[in-house]
């Protein structure tokens, strides 16, 4: 049978290699009509953090090789292993879901299935970070951002979730969709390279840590705001990659009072044992099945 949908996941290290297995898990046994979707992990350090004890018939392995130019650039392996993955879909594939591996699905995540409506599904941030309000002057990072992607300036804005900000296109890049045929990927790839290559821009504009961290997701939001007609962009609602990480900096009408009623978790830097959560309800058959796969120490 023709794929139309696959899972994209980057694996880094053993720690890693133990959240991308829960993840698979998740998908499988609470993914619906993506339950059987196929898995591509993607593993920069296959010496270091082995995964072919995951594979099987619905999950392939495959190396990633970072080039030295990049390697020590926050989120290059990222943008990287997306573009692979992106390469490797078939005609037939019309929803890549790229999914980082501190990363729970509680419920069939519908809405990554593109179909032929839409080209890309995504979530706004969670906090400004580097955003740029809509009503700021351009600044001399995103001025350069958006000439590389062909633009003068965005046309979509958002709203960041815990912080409630107005910004000009800014998406959260934990989980996401897009068309693969689109080639949106492998562009990102090519304007990332290509931004951290012009000495000038690092040396002002992304001189500072926070900067070159984000540069990462600014891209991808300035490309995809300037690539694709916002009609064919499905913005997700907030049951998508809730942030359980940022859980107590949520508005408190904002703030999920149960785990069960999400779509998607976003937990880095937090546990999933439900024995030593205490700020949000996990009931059943959730509470269950994560005692069953996450111990305290996780």
């Amino acid at each position: 049978m023709a794929e139309r949908r696959v899972f994209a996941i980057l694996v880094r290290a053993p720690q890693e290699k133990a959240s991308a297995r829960i993840l698979i898990e998740s998908i499988r046994a609470f993914g619906g009509g993506l339950r059987d979707c196929p898995v591509w992990i993607f593993e920069t350090n296959p010496h270091g953090a082995p995964c072919h004890d995951l594979a099987d018939n619905r999950v392939e392995i495959f190396s990633l090789t970072v080039p030295s130019a990049l390697r020590d650039y926050p989120f290059a392996d990222k943008v990287l292993a997306c573009a692979q993955a992106e390469a490797l879909a078939s005609s037939t594939v019309q929803s890549l879901i790229c999914v980082d591996p501190v990363y729970l699905f509680v419920h069939p995540p519908v809405l990554f299935d593109l179909g032929a409506e839409f080209d890309a599904a995504v979530r706004p941030v969670h906090v400004r970070n580097v955003g740029l309000g809509v009503a700021e002057p351009l600044d001399e990072y995103w001025q350069a951002i958006y000439a590389s992607v062909g633009v003068r300036d965005a046309v979509l804005t958002v709203e960041s979730f815990v912080d409630a900000q107005p910004l000009r296109a800014y998406f959260n890049t934990h989980a996401f969709a897009v068309n693969p045929q689109r080639g949106l990927l492998a562009r990102w790839r090519d304007v990332f390279a290509a931004l951290v290559d012009d000495a000038d821009f690092q040396a002002r504009a992304c001189a500072d840590e926070r900067h070159r961290l984000f540069l990462f997701q600014a891209i991808f939001s300035a490309l995809l705001s300037a690539s694709i007609d916002a009609r064919r962009i499905r913005l997700l609602p907030p049951t998508y990659n809730y942030p359980f990480n940022l859980h107590a900096r949520v508005p408190s009408e904002r703030r999920a009072r149960t785990l069960n009623d999400l779509v998607g978790v976003v937990y880095e830097g937090r546990t999933l044992d439900p024995g030593t959560l205490n700020d949000v309800v996990v009931a059943v058959p959730l509470r269950a099945w994560l005692a069953e796969r996450v111990t305290p120490n996780d």
